[in-house]
């Protein structure tokens, strides 16, 4: 009788898993519904390095949240040429705002237009730095007034003139720097997160900006840019 019930109880078992779906054992991500909103200029809207208006990093970035199994409903508010007071009228904006109350992640690229604008003005580039960081500083309390969850990476820039000659290299880099630490400073002090990408640009110049004469990259920079981000939300993911 015994032997009878132990018997029944093992093909109730087999039965059971015979009859689940073979998804049930699958390994890998489980899928994550996330919504993700980029801010910036031209690099996150996609200009290509010949003026015209392709994918930038935030779209390969979508790819890469898909192909870890991610559903992602993104918003880009990118505009080519936006400056820092720009990014804080798009934030005033109530579309934009809905969107990030909604947000597990806010991309961010700003600052390099007030610093290229300033260039043509030497003795307006540390006032424009002083300028820069409050604008940044209201950018990122104003995301967090809004949605204090949501992962904010921001993204620090490449050397734009990698052809220019030494004497303006030796000019141009420090500002490039100083821009840079301005950055990833304001980032550290706000909890949020820096994404360099000067190294990774300058590992391939000819690849990643193939026009000399235009500071916006090829499909591969954006790849690659995109790539850099995914390293550190990579990290945050649940």
């Amino acid at each position: 009788m015994k032997m009878m019930k132990k018997f029944t109880v093992i093909v109730l078992v087999f039965t059971l898993f015979a009859s689940m779906p073979l998804t049930a054992f699958a390994k890998g991500p489980v899928k994550k519904e996330v919504d993700y909103v980029a801010l910036g200029d031209s690099l996150a809207a996609g200009v290509t390095p010949f003026r015209g208006l392709g994918e930038g990093y935030p779209d390969y970035l979508v790819e890469r949240m898909e192909q870890s199994q991610y559903t992602v409903d993104d918003a880009n508010f990118a505009f080519p040429g936006h400056n820092s007071d720009q990014l804080l009228s798009v934030l005033n904006r109530d579309d934009v705002q809905d969107e990030i109350k909604e947000a597990e992640y806010v991309t961010i690229n700003i600052g390099a237009n007030d610093l290229l604008k300033a260039l043509n003005n030497p003795s307006e580039i540390q006032t424009t730095f002083v300028n820069l960081a409050a604008n940044l500083q209201t950018t990122l309390q104003t995301i967090d007034e809004l949605n204090p969850g949501a992962d904010v990476y921001l993204m620090g820039y490449y050397n734009p003139f990698p052809y220019s000659s030494e004497e303006q290299q030796a000019a141009l880099l420090p500002l490039l720097h100083q821009l840079n630490n301005l950055i990833e400073n304001t980032a550290y002090n706000n909890g949020d997160t820096y994404v360099p990408t000067e190294k990774i640009i300058a590992k391939d110049y000819e690849a990643y900006l193939p026009n000399p004469s235009n500071i916006h990259l090829s499909e591969a920079g954006y790849q690659a840019v995109a790539k850099e981000f995914w390293k550190k939300l990579d990290k945050s993911k649940n």
